[in-house]
């Protein structure tokens, strides 16, 4: 299956032809697959490319009990996965709240402790930066699709970000082999240079596909992903503009974090639909 490809770059005023048969294309994308691939190369340089790559590839160079620092015990999706944990090829690091500046700092001087690692702090916050503007342009057109303007503000403003970055290790055999199960994610919106929370906050109208990573040949593969995730005490809940005699409530209000806690224990890990069976209207 090959995803639509649409080109955010340079996209211009959200009132401009290009914008409004942008809105079309992400509209009808995520309802026929749930994602789309993005180009947004130009306006994140090349040499940021390069230079978080190489930041990436010496964070994963660490030893393992340095990673293991990065935990987070009331967000268990916020920390630092192993190989182990997942049953495939990921080896995985989270930064929350990406775009603090603070935050990125606290990460590297916990992973570089002697001296930190200004550059790997530098070129990540600007990256996620670049990337939260895409992030931005897509959340506000799936708003404006809907005719949901008057919220825009308000969901800006209760949802924050989260920055995972994976190493898929080379299966070097001859077959290809799972690097990641096969899973929704819990968020938002996930920008990969790639949500459940869409689905239950336009009732179902749009879906989070599931997927996984598969990993074939000799080359080990890096992947850094923004994840636009709802604040702390943040409640879930559908825009009553979703709700009528044809679409009626499918989800009831829910927090985000006890519904992304749940997922997280056997009973919910085991569920098709974990977010019907958590909070079905």
């Amino acid at each position: 299956m090959k995803l639509p490809l649409i080109d955010l770059s340079n996209l211009g005023e959200n009132d401009s032809p290009r914008w409004e048969s942008t809105k079309i294309q992400i509209r009808e994308a995520l309802q026929e697959y749930g994602c789309f691939e993005a180009n947004f190369n130009n306006n994140i340089p090349l040499e940021l490319r390069k230079s978080v790559g190489e930041g990436i590839r010496q964070l994963f160079d660490l030893p393992l009990a340095i990673k293991l620092l990065n935990k987070n015990p009331h967000k268990p999706l916020h920390s630092y996965v192993g190989r182990n944990d997942t049953d495939g090829l990921v080896e995985s690091v989270a930064i929350d709240g990406a775009l603090s500046s603070h935050v990125v700092d606290t990460f590297a001087n916990l992973m570089w402790p002697n001296q930190g690692n200004p550059t790997f702090s530098k070129d990540i916050l600007l990256y996620c930066e670049k990337m939260s503007e895409l992030d931005k342009i897509v959340r506000r057109i799936v708003l404006e699709s809907f005719g949901l303007e008057k919220y825009i503000d308000e969901h800006f403003n209760s949802t924050d970000y989260v920055c995972r970055i994976n190493k898929y290790e080379a299966p070097r055999t001859p077959h290809s082999m799972l690097g990641l199960f096969s899973h929704t994610d819990k968020n938002f919106i996930s920008t990969l240079h790639r949500s459940i929370m869409l689905t239950a906050w336009t009732n179902g109208r749009l879906h989070d596909p599931t997927h996984k990573v598969v990993v074939s040949g000799d080359e080990t593969r890096y992947m850094i992903g923004l994840f636009t995730v709802a604040k702390e005490g943040c409640v879930i809940k559908t825009p009553e503009e979703l709700v009528d005699e044809d679409h009626p409530l499918l989800y009831n209000p829910f927090d985000y974090y006890k519904f992304n806690k749940f997922t997280t224990t056997d009973a919910g890990r085991a569920l098709p639909d974990p977010l019907k069976e958590y909070c079905g209207a």
